[in-house]
């Protein structure tokens, strides 16, 4: 799923509130679907081959193995990033034999750039919350290695464009050197909800996006951070874990690196 993330527009606010985030196992309206803590280690170089059934939920990386290949899958060798899709001066090319692996119990995203040339990117998708309509998204992450011209945009993309135009939620993201934001982009196009958690990416970090009938709450640490009720997404959407080139005009530095590890991730559907 190559994607264009919509331009930044103006923030709509910052919201926090005192409230901790629902526990969901045990609540009525959420179902655990997926969890995945990391328990099996794959060398680095073993997410190759990945260009079968792309951008479906039969997706799969030919050097993986077992529940890894069962449950990920990657954006293939060569797909471009949104910087080079926009042909930003730096921009990234994806390249998940290089910059991804799991070990220690954590899933590792390194992205680098040589002497020359383009970024490294990553994005990871768990393919058990592909093509879902409405759920609760939660992962422990944090930067281990910050360094200037790299991003995240963890985020939920229509698994058919056209039948939601314009609809993306955006969880945690923005530039790894700036804080961690949401925004809910609305069906139909028109001014995005922005809000800025104001917390860095260096610590660890929880995040959670509930997606329901009318409405997107983002969590951080147990707290609310934002809410949107205007034109909320409706349809099937597939959970993609991007990592890329900057947006912001930051360009990242030959031979330079940046590290995101994940703990775990985990997700629910709406009943």
């Amino acid at each position: 799923m190559r994607r264009a993330l919509t331009a930044l527009g103006v923030a709509a606010g910052f919201l926090v509130a005192s409230v901790t985030a629902p526990t969901a196992e045990a609540g009525p309206t959420w179902r655990l679907k997926f969890s995945d803590a990391f328990n099996t280690a794959v060398a680095k170089g073993r997410f190759t081959d990945c260009g079968h059934r792309v951008d479906t939920a039969q997706a799969y990386c030919g050097g993986l193995t077992g529940a890894t290949r069962t449950n990920w899958w990657a954006y293939p060798k060569g797909w471009p990033d949104t910087a080079t899709q926009r042909s930003y001066p730096v921009g990234g090319l994806y390249d998940p034999a290089s910059t991804v692996w799991i070990s220690g119990g954590q899933m590792h995203i390194r992205m680098w750039r040589g002497p020359t040339g383009p970024i490294h990117s990553a994005a990871v998708v768990p393919k058990k919350m592909w093509g879902q309509r409405y759920g609760r998204y939660e992962e422990r992450f944090r930067v281990s290695k910050v360094a200037t011209g790299y991003k995240s945009a963890h985020l939920l993309w229509p698994v058919v464009d056209a039948t939601c135009p314009g609809c993306e939620i955006d969880y945690p993201e923005l530039e790894w050197t700036d804080t961690i934001h949401a925004f809910t982009h609305p069906k139909g196009g028109g001014q995005q909800d922005a809000f800025d958690t104001r917390r860095s990416w260096t610590a660890w970090r929880t995040s959670v996006i509930e997606w329901k009938p009318g409405e997107v709450r983002y969590y951080l640490d147990d707290r609310l951070v934002g809410r949107s009720t205007h034109g909320i997404p409706d349809k099937p959407m597939s959970w993609i874990i991007q990592n890329e080139a900057a947006l912001n005009g930051d360009r990242a530095a030959p031979n330079s690196s940046a590290q995101m590890d994940i703990a775990y991730v985990k997700g629910w559907t709406w009943s």
